[in-house]
């Protein structure tokens, strides 16, 4: 079982920035992927960015590109996603999740975090 809690969530403007954070415990040498998602009201969960653990290679949605940051610290477990430039279309619930190979399809990570919202006024 791999644990994750997320943090940093909040209401924020437009063109403001967030720090998200998840943190991970439990049997974590099982997973080497962390990736972000996000939920919008009445939407479907999409994919935001990833990383692997080991490696540090990050990817990113088109729709956040050169605005968001993925990044790792491995000896505290947690990954970090910066968010800057932010815009009303990034309201929605962002998840953490864990998974053993790299994936946007939320269907290929196991382990979920409980979310964490973001609201971007205008």
């Amino acid at each position: 079982q791999v644990q994750l809690v997320e943090s940093g969530g909040g209401l924020v403007q437009t063109g403001d920035s967030l720090r998200l954070s998840c943190t991970a415990s439990g049997r974590t040498l099982s997973v080497d992927y962390m990736g972000w998602f996000r939920q919008a009201p009445g939407k479907e969960r999409k994919f935001v960015s990833a990383i692997s653990w080991s490696s540090g290679i990050a990817s990113y949605a088109d729709s956040v590109k050169g605005r968001f940051a993925i990044s790792r610290d491995n000896a505290k477990n947690t990954v970090y996603l910066q968010m800057n430039s932010l815009k009303p279309e990034d309201t929605a619930v962002y998840y953490c999740a864990t998974g053993a190979v790299p994936s946007i399809t939320p269907q290929a990570y196991r382990y979920w975090g409980q979310g964490t919202q973001v609201t971007v006024s205008s």
